[in-house]
């Protein structure tokens, strides 16, 4: 008998191997397997199907952008005029090498971009080329002191409760919600 899937499709096992490929995408998938107690054929034919629905999206290697030269990083809101500018900036990123993520955001500002960049005169230089897109009427930098959690991907604890709860601390008893 399989074992019950959840609303995206996923059972516990499937939520255990995303869970391991997660923390090391190079680890040994008989590894996996015997960490989840099915066999390496068994493991090569979910890897495959998480993959193929989407649940993987690729395998990377984390890199310390402060020993690659990365000294500043920084998030830069920013402020267009339309909706419609968001296009045109969107086909102008991926001149700029510098940005890491670029979120379109509710409210104030339109969109908000984390970047590394390995100067604050290279930080200048990206601010005024994004400044010069047509429709951006201002942009506001904040630039990272120190960073207390960065995480490179989702909680083990919130992969395990899927969407079935949300990991949130109860207000009654500050004890984490339970699953269900």
């Amino acid at each position: 008998m399989r074992p019950k899937r959840d609303r995206q499709g996923l059972d516990g096992i499937d939520r255990r191997i995303l869970e391991m490929l997660q923390a090391d995408c190079k680890v040994a998938l008989a590894k996996i397997g015997e960490q989840v107690g099915l066999s390496a054929p068994s493991i090569v034919e979910r890897v495959r199907k998480l993959e193929n629905e989407g649940f993987v999206k690729g395998y990377h290697a984390r890199l310390d952008a402060r020993r690659l030269g990365l000294d500043v990083t920084a998030f830069i809101s920013v402020w267009t005029a339309h909706p419609k500018v968001i296009k045109d900036l969107e086909q102008h990123l991926p001149e700029f090498d510098d940005v890491l993520e670029c979120h379109h955001v509710t409210g104030d500002p339109t969109l908000l971009l984390k970047v590394r960049t390995r100067s604050t005169d290279s930080l200048e230089r990206l601010i005024s080329a994004l400044r010069s897109i047509n429709g951006v009427e201002r942009t506001e930098t904040n630039v990272v002191l120190s960073t207390l959690v960065e995480r490179a991907g989702v909680r083990s604890r919130s992969l395990m409760a899927g969407a079935t709860q949300p990991s949130v601390r109860d207000e009654d008893d500050g004890k984490p919600a339970a699953a269900t």
